[in-house]
């Protein structure tokens, strides 16, 4: 099963559209995970729409729009990888963890937030990713997201993928 990571799209106020390589990971993806602050409605919308399955919760910047249609905490199965899904998980120190102990029946965390890309593994095996944002890179050098694969219970050729500058790459309008 191909997976695509996303999170903190942040559209229409940190970007007008999402990237278009971004776009094109979705369309080919088995499995979508959004780790919250969509900001509005329409990416919900366009996500759902173009994904196979969308496994997806509010961040701290969704109104009550998307609270209404979103989770806080997600989880799914994915050929045998359960996984949980949240926006935040305090400060990265102790998160490991922190998360270890708060999810302990995953066993693959996405989450987000940070706008950091994090992939580290906890004590007990808890494997810990955060996909970054691919509209707002703040101060790290690259917007990214991250592409893996599920199999017979294993998660297996994480990747985090660096966009392009912006406006180097046309993507689609939301609004």
């Amino acid at each position: 099963m191909r997976l695509l990571l996303t999170t903190d799209t942040h559209v229409p106020k940190r970007a007008r559209h999402l990237p278009a390589e971004l776009l094109a990971a979705i369309d080919a993806a088995d499995v979508v995970f959004h780790a919250g602050d969509w900001v509005d409605e329409a990416t919900l919308d366009l996500l759902a729409a173009r994904s196979r399955r969308l496994v997806a919760v509010y961040g701290n910047n969704d109104g009550p729009g998307l609270r209404a249609r979103l989770p806080e905490v997600a989880t799914a199965e994915v050929a045998g990888v359960r996984f949980a899904v949240v926006h935040e998980t305090g400060q990265a120190r102790g998160r490991d963890e922190r998360c270890a102990r708060q999810f302990a029946d995953a066993d693959v965390l996405v989450f987000g937030h940070s706008h950091i890309p994090w992939d580290t593994t906890a004590p007990g095996g808890l494997r810990l990713l955060n996909p970054g944002s691919p509209t707002d890179r703040r101060r790290q050098p690259h917007c990214t997201y991250m592409t893996a694969v599920a199999r017979a219970g294993e998660l297996t050729d994480v990747t985090l993928h660096r966009l392009p500058p912006r406006g180097a790459a046309d993507g689609v309008q939301v609004r």
